[in-house]
């Protein structure tokens, strides 16, 4: 399943948001209880160092065959709804009606990128499409990024705009979005899908070790290094977003080519154009750190004693395992 495919199929709906289907294909993992590799192992991603490239979007579709045919959100340059958060402006799409389901895309990304599962879900639930602050139709707004900025938008935009508790649904970066604001807000969240999630997974005890900067790392190595890398961000920023270069990422990383198109290449283009991405994309890649400091071990250990649905994707040939982290053994 992806942001590319045709929507989630009826029997991973079933399970996952279906009360009255068994909920659950696996015991919950204790706190401090590690999953399989193929369930819970960061080497099975497939985020494949897009970061670099500028385009992240889930590394593999699931869903082989054509498209022809098959409903999809329609582009618009213009955007669809927007909401101002402290003070900047965040787009959103939301269609149907029923359970809310929040989808949040990856790096480099957009609320574009679920074209063809908002409209499929749609159907049976109402679903909401965010763009994080500084991707998509968002602001590009110059200031600190990290995904404690992205979690409180998301914990707001649960609070302001959705209105009721609902599943969140990540891609990337954006399941690591949706995992820490899950952790913050958790009587809002009913359930958790992380598709190819972004984040470290480790021994949820296990300290950081942070060496202490010399006065010459830290008034003299730095500020070189933050230059150096400056510039050549600013190059592969400047090379990434060429339509050409855009396509042939996007076709590397999708099983189904045919749904690379220009609509896509454009969501991707023109917020990229802004005079502000750049910079964006220099902060987040340079200067966040928390996707280091918080490991998705822990942050699910905090979820473990929640009525939480959680269902998690981190390869396409791996089994799926809902976790009902409320579930009693």
């Amino acid at each position: 399943m992806s942001s590319s495919s045709c929507g989630l199929s009826p029997s991973l709906r079933s399970r996952l948001f279906n009360s009255s289907a068994t909920r659950f294909l696996v015991p919950p993992a204790r706190p401090n209880q590690y999953r399989s590799r193929c369930e819970m192992n960061r080497r099975g991603f497939a985020f494949r160092g897009i970061l670099a490239s500028g385009v992240s979007v889930m590394g593999s579709s699931l869903v082989t065959e054509p498209t022809e045919g098959v409903e999809r959100l329609p582009f618009k340059p213009e955007g669809y709804n927007f909401w101002t958060w402290r003070g900047h402006k965040i787009h959103y799409v939301v269609q149907g009606e029923g359970l809310p389901l929040v989808l949040i895309h990856g790096f480099g990304a957009s609320a574009f990128h679920w074209r063809y599962n908002i409209p499929e879900l749609a159907k049976k639930y109402k679903v909401y499409a965010v763009d994080l602050l500084g991707f998509g139709w968002s602001e590009k707004a110059i200031i600190e990024y990290d995904a404690m900025v992205w979690r409180d938008q998301v914990v707001d935009f649960l609070k302001e705009i959705v209105r009721e508790p609902a599943v969140l649904v990540g891609n990337s970066l954006g399941g690591f979005t949706a995992l820490v604001a899950a952790v913050g807000i958790p009587e809002q969240v009913v359930g958790l899908a992380l598709l190819n999630s972004a984040g470290q997974f480790g021994n949820p005890n296990e300290k950081m070790d942070e060496s202490e900067e010399s006065v010459l790392q830290k008034f003299v190595l730095k500020p070189l290094k933050e230059v150096f890398q400056r510039v050549v961000l600013g190059f592969l920023f400047w090379q990434a977003k060429q339509p050409a270069r855009i396509e042939s990422v996007l076709k590397s990383v999708y099983v189904n080519s045919s749904n690379v198109d220009d609509y896509l290449v454009k969501s991707i283009t023109m917020p990229a154009a802004d005079p502000n991405a750049g910079e964006v994309y220099y902060r987040y890649i340079y200067e966040s750190k928390v996707l280091l400091l918080n490991k998705i071990s822990t942050l699910v250990s905090r979820l473990y004693y929640k009525n939480i649905s959680f269902l998690t994707i981190s390869n396409y040939s791996c089994k799926t395992s809902p976790i009902d982290a409320g579930a009693s053994t």
